[in-house]
């Protein structure tokens, strides 16, 4: 398995040519990586007028490896190839290096860069790429690989001091300044070209400690140091110019984000590059990227997985637009005893519930279900909101709050069973799209029956989660350990022995006239669901998912938004002057799903170019890619949208019969995709362009990202957005 490591953007706030003057210092050897041997150029060149510099060298390293894994590989260093290339021209410095020592079994490789930040000109930035790939290592590949990625990991934080090391030692010596390169001053340059383009000393250093592990991995991890910056400011600084958008600025990270390992931290930028691909303009913001990560420990592809069925169930149902477009039904102002008080010890948002208050019962009761759902949730993107508020307002990342929750008067009555439903269909839901919000769960005069309801409950939480559970009997909470070592005694609330007003409903019985019956409830349900903008289809192998769209002016516009849930399909748009003939037809211009077998529009007999007409190229879309789009009508008539499962045949050139194609459909159930979408026809006056008018028609473009884009491209004939 390759291993594989991005860093983010690190910022000196110093000169590219001050950078390189203490890069170079770090050669041949460097006491601050004791493992780092020896180097020796191997060779050098320089361009004409002394501008471009290319060293190679042979870097040895010392082997920090169990005496056994040592004997059965033969060797007591590792060697490494850095090629530096520095263009004083450019004011870049790039580095390559591979390993040497068991190229046919460990295949190493690392690629660094120094460059003129694009905002700063007096600033430089530092990048890294790596990979580790052990094809075979004496049986010992697993056990390699942990060693390489811990060592590379502590390598890159001692990389980070060693810049600032010499940093310091210039300055004591009165070097503050390094001029930069002119042609003029060729021949000098030539002449400081083996120190100013040092090959692997940024690697080299952190290559001793990261390879002397990769050793251990047999095959050394040569790091580059990355730049943190060394400003010496010490009061908090401020967030230096981005970086390029599809890039992580370090200081921006421990700003925004807190302290992060270096391993972490590739975590997240490759999980971001990743969605750039296949959400394009919906990126979520970094914080809620990095809650997922922390839900699954890090586990790139089992995070990724799990953010991106949340995002399709967030724009599957609206959800980023709920705090705008939900209103709050006053049953829920006089009965539901909650509500967010001011913040905890940390700067964390505190939100406070009454829970032994609260007849869960008649809310139930009253409000059905769903209504308790979309509170819960109405209450989550409040807290992401105030978490982003609290974190500009304390000037430290803040990404989770806590709750409070006071079971007095909890009986009985709070375990009726479909209120314990709703309850953990509400835990579902919350674990599923809103992990590592919670940062404490304190629980209060936890009555006996207590014990009951969190033998129903706790199986649906997450164990780390529920390890953020703290639980107090009677007064407990007032003694040592208690309330007050997380809550401000200034804001304790009054019902809790504090002075602090806690302006929460009084809750009490939902009166019995507010009951809604079964069919009502069961009705509201429906419409709560079947309200959501994007509708969901599958697509069978062999039998495509068709959308009838009639038009009747021309030049009229046809809008699409869709995702790519599972699987890979092939996007196709028809046009035609006869009517399909569908068996059955429940919704203007969608065709309805009949023992899981789609009903075809487009008649097996209909032959392509006489009958109907491909207006659109047709669209390869992957697993997870979003889709944008419009086409101008040319012609009045029935267009078709068409979903077809990549790979199949397309209808009109297939060689089997349709029912035949069905069957085999359902015979092989892999062979299955799903797609949600949402469609809109526009009148040619009230159209502004492809990607205007699906944000007129809501296109769910997320309110987690923190900058959407959306191509400003106006066509003619039609526009598809990746």
């Amino acid at each position: 398995m390759v291993q594989e490591y991005q860093s983010p953007v690190r910022v000196y706030k110093h000169p590219f040519e001050l950078i390189m003057a203490a890069y170079v210092r770090r050669f041949p050897k460097c006491p601050l990586i004791p493992v780092f041997l020896d180097s020796e150029v191997m060779n050098e060149t320089h361009s004409p007028d002394g501008a471009v510099t290319v060293t190679e060298r042979r870097c040895m390293v010392d082997v920090e490896a169990p005496r056994l894994l040592k004997r059965m590989a033969g060797v007591d260093y590792l060697y490494f190839i850095q090629r530096n290339t520095l263009n004083r021209r450019e004011r870049t410095l790039h580095i390559e290096v591979h390993n040497e020592t068991f190229s046919s079994r460990v295949f190493v490789r690392e690629l660094c860069n120094y460059t003129v930040h694009p905002e700063n000109e007096e600033w430089t930035c530092f990048e890294q790429t790596a990979s580790l790939d052990i094809k075979s290592f004496f049986g010992f590949e697993n056990s390699s690989e942990k060693i390489a990625m811990k060592q590379y990991a502590s390598s890159i934080k001692k990389g980070k001091e060693i810049i600032e090391y010499y940093l310091r030692e210039l300055e004591q010596e009165g070097v503050t300044h390094v001029p930069r390169w002119t042609p003029s001053a060729a021949p000098k340059a030539a002449t400081l070209g083996r120190l100013a383009a040092p090959p692997l000393s940024s690697v080299t250093a952190n290559t001793t400690s990261a390879a002397a592990a990769a050793a251990n991995s047999t095959a050394p991890w040569p790091i580059s140091v990355p730049g943190p910056k060394t400003g010496a400011s010490s009061s908090p600084p401020e967030l230096p110019p981005s970086a390029p958008e599809d890039k992580l600025d370090a200081d921006y990270i421990r700003r925004y984000l807190g302290d992060l390992t270096p391993l972490q931290e590739s975590c997240l930028i490759r999980l971001r590059q990743g969605l750039q691909e296949t959400h394009k303009g919906k990126i979520p913001k970094d914080q809620h990227v990095l809650r997922f990560l922390r839900s699954r420990d890090f586990g790139l592809e089992k995070a990724r997985e799990m953010l991106c069925q949340s995002l399709t169930w967030r724009k599957q149902h609206q959800v980023d637009f709920l705090l705008d477009s939900w209103e709050r039904p006053g049953l829920l102002a006089d009965y539901y005893t909650g509500g967010w008080h001011h913040h905890d010890r940390d700067g964390r948002p505190l939100y406070i519930l009454r829970l032994g208050q609260m007849d869960t019962k008649g809310l139930v009761r009253a409000l059905g279900e769903e209504g308790l759902l979309r509170q819960v949730l109405s209450i989550n993107e409040e807290g992401l909101r105030r978490c982003e508020e609290n974190t500009r307002v304390f000037g430290r990342p803040i990404s989770c709050w806590t709750c409070l929750v006071d079971l007095e008067g909890l009986n009985m009555r709070h375990l009726w069973r479909p209120g314990v439903k709703a309850l953990l269909r509400i835990i579902e839901v919350v674990e599923a799209n809103y992990p590592e919000t919670l940062g404490r769960l304190l629980i209060l005069r936890a009555p006996r029956v207590f014990p009951v309801l969190w033998t129903l409950v706790s199986p649906f939480i997450d164990e780390n989660t529920r390890k953020k559970f703290l639980v107090y009997a009677g007064n407990d909470y007032q003694g040592p350990g208690g309330l007050l070592d997380y809550i401000d005694k200034t804001i304790l609330p009054d019902f809790l022995g504090g002075s602090c007003m806690c302006e929460l409903p009084e809750g009490g019985v939902v009166p019995k006239s507010l009951y809604r019956t079964a069919e009502q409830l069961e009705s509201e349900e429906n419409r709560l669901w079947a309200d959501a903008i994007y509708k969901s289809a599958s697509v069978f192998k062999g039998a495509p998912y068709e959308l009838l769209i009639d038009i009747a002016e021309v030049s009229s516009v046809i809008t699409w938004d869709f995702d790519v849930c599972k699987g890979d399909v092939v996007f196709n748009i028809f046009h035609s002057k006869r009517a399909p003939t569908p068996p059955r037809k429940e919704a203007p211009g969608a065709t309805p799903l009949v023992g899981g077998a789609n009903l075809p529009l487009i008649d097996r007999n209909w032959t392509l170019g006489q009958d109907y007409s491909k207006v659109e190229t047709a669209l390869a879309c992957r697993e997870g890619e979003s889709v944008q789009g419009s086409h101008i009508t040319r012609w009045p008539g029935f267009y078709i949208l068409q979903w077809r499962f990549q790979g199949a045949p397309a209808c009109a050139a297939s060689s089997l019969p349709r029912v035949d194609d069905v069957l085999a459909s359902l015979q092989v159930s892999s062979h299955k995709c799903k797609v949600i979408y949402y469609t809109e026809v526009l009148a040619s006056q009230d159209f502004r362009g492809s990607m205007t008018s699906l944000e007129s028609s809501h296109s769910g473009f997320s309110q987690l990202s923190a900058a959407t884009t959306a191509s400003s491209q106006s066509h003619t004939s039609s526009g598809i957005s990746r």
